[in-house]
């Protein structure tokens, strides 16, 4: 089944194999995740490496944590996106503000109010367009429906409608509670081509992370139980290796 549409490299070691050979084009995946499981991570290394790894321009839209904070996570990896936002390469859309304090007047994109769909979505498009982006992350999606719930599914639809339209493909990070059967709001994971689980459990009184690929649209994967580490470069699975959890 469509083995042969073009991928979208993650830019994580060992993810391309799992995914038999990275994210189909214009796939919206939703990374879904407890607290502590390297998601904002993942999202971030995926747009990062897409541009200095594949030339393909990426926008981040932060609606949990500080541009300026992202920005210093990112470093403490190697990747100074600053560079890449003065090179037209990378944009970040700060959903966190609401345009308040001096450092928000600095940011070049900003969504005042993120519960305004329309306004999130043209900003988005304007974005996108200004860099000619080929990738999308939104950390977390799960901000946008956290107090309406019921219309969870028909936002991520609306996001992913757009961004696949514009040719973009996406990771969306969902956050779950810890121990949590699901991905993240109610009928998400039926409005997404992708869901890759991250999961830090205990084995013999040690906390070991693991990442399961639940589906994905257009390509076969590993339905394996990978192990991966969070090194001081990012992101590394282990394609050869399996977890078992009790």
């Amino acid at each position: 089944m469509g083995e042969n549409m073009r991928r979208v490299k993650t830019g994580i070691p060992g993810m391309d194999e799992i995914l038999h050979g990275g994210i189909p084009e214009r796939n919206v995946v939703l990374l879904s995740g407890g607290p502590g499981t390297g998601k904002s991570i993942f999202c971030q290394q995926f747009l990062y490496k897409g541009v200095v790894e594949y030339n393909e321009p990426s926008v981040l839209i932060a609606l949990e944590e500080h541009p300026v904070q992202i920005r210093e996570n990112m470093k403490q990896f190697g990747w100074d996106v600053r560079k890449l936002e003065e090179e037209g390469k990378f944009a970040i859309i700060d959903a966190f503000t609401y345009g308040i304090g001096s450092a928000a007047k600095r940011e070049k994109y900003v969504v005042n109010d993120p519960n305004d769909e329309r306004e999130l979505i043209d900003v988005l498009k304007t974005a996108i367009n200004d860099i000619g982006a080929k990738r999308v992350g939104i950390d977390s999606v799960t901000t946008l429906y956290i107090t309406k719930p019921m219309l969870a599914r028909r936002t991520v639809f609306l996001l992913k409608r757009v961004i696949s339209g514009l040719g973009c493909t996406a990771i969306f990070t969902s956050q779950i509670s810890v121990g949590e059967r699901g991905f993240g709001g109610p009928g998400v994971e039926h409005a997404v081509d992708g869901i890759i689980r991250l999961d830090l459990d205990e084995v013999n009184g040690e906390l070991k992370r693991s990442l399961i690929v639940w589906k994905m649209r257009g390509t076969s994967h590993s339905l394996k139980r990978h192990p991966f580490d969070i090194t001081d470069e990012g992101i590394i699975v282990y394609a050869d290796k399996v977890l078992k959890l009790r």
